[in-house]
């Protein structure tokens, strides 16, 4: 009796533990399945498309806070998404600030109907153009100074060596000629025509490019400015178009 009562007691004390243990397992193991669960469902919602999940006015709004490169990728996601990152609300904000400060507007950006998306793109495009054509030249007004190599007695009827105003103005013409405002002490009055050079060579590469007034003057090398201004310079003198983005209708050759 005496050893069958220590074997129930012994049985009492290890039962338990094994309950004890099963309990933890199974907590443990309904812990990690919620977990899993948890993860699963937080890999559903990530995956979740955000237009669908936000839907089209919020997603719009967050849209608008973002740089035009980074709106860009969501116009290829899908038709939905197209249809958001595509609005004419969302681009034409975008195209101002793209424009604010810019000297010149691209008459393709602005044509009447166009979306404000393709005036974006035209714009940004136009203002990497470095091929100066007949339309900027006859389009802007030219601030005209000679450079500082130049003999004392030109300097002295400059108003921009002598820190004085108006400055000289150029004006280029579509029968290919230019003028100058009346009165012009070193214009003179003489007759003035001009020409645009480009050579290219394999693949459209553009290999020399310059404007030239008359025959016998040196030609002048065209550069753009980050405010999408032109100059055109030799050692001789230099001409900068004067602002004009508030101009209807934009300016430049209508490229679309």
């Amino acid at each position: 009796m005496e050893l069958r009562e220590i074997e129930e007691q012994e049985n009492d004390v290890v039962l338990p533990k094994k309950k004890k243990t099963k309990m933890k397992l199974r907590k443990k193991r309904n812990r990690e399945e919620r977990k899993e669960q948890l993860k699963e469902e937080e890999t559903e919602e990530l995956l979740q498309d955000p237009l669908e999940a936000f839907g089209g006015d919020i997603m719009l709004k967050i849209l608008q806070n973002l740089k035009a490169r980074s709106v860009a990728p969501t116009l290829l996601v899908s038709r939905a998404w197209n249809g958001v990152a595509s609005s004419d609300t969302l681009w034409t904000p975008k195209c101002e600030e793209l424009w604010l400060g810019k000297a010149h507007i691209p008459r393709s950006a602005v044509v009447q109907g166009l979306p404000k998306l393709a005036a974006y793109s035209l714009s940004a495009t136009d203002g990497k153009r470095t091929r100066i054509m007949k339309e900027d030249l006859c389009d802007h007004v030219w601030e005209f100074h000679f450079n500082k190599v130049v003999p004392e007695y030109s300097l002295n009827l400059d108003p921009y060596w002598k820190g004085t105003s108006p400055l000289m103005h150029r004006y280029f013409h579509e029968d290919g000629s230019q003028t100058a405002d009346p009165g012009d002490e070193v214009w003179g009055g003489h007759e003035c025509c001009y020409s645009i050079v480009t050579s290219v060579v394999g693949e459209g590469k553009i290999r020399e490019h310059y404007v030239r007034i008359n025959r016998c003057w040196p030609h002048m090398l065209v550069s753009r400015k980050k405010d999408w201004s032109w100059e055109m310079s030799n050692v001789l003198y230099c001409y900068s178009s004067v602002p004009d983005g508030h101009r209807v209708g934009g300016t430049g050759p209508l490229l679309l």
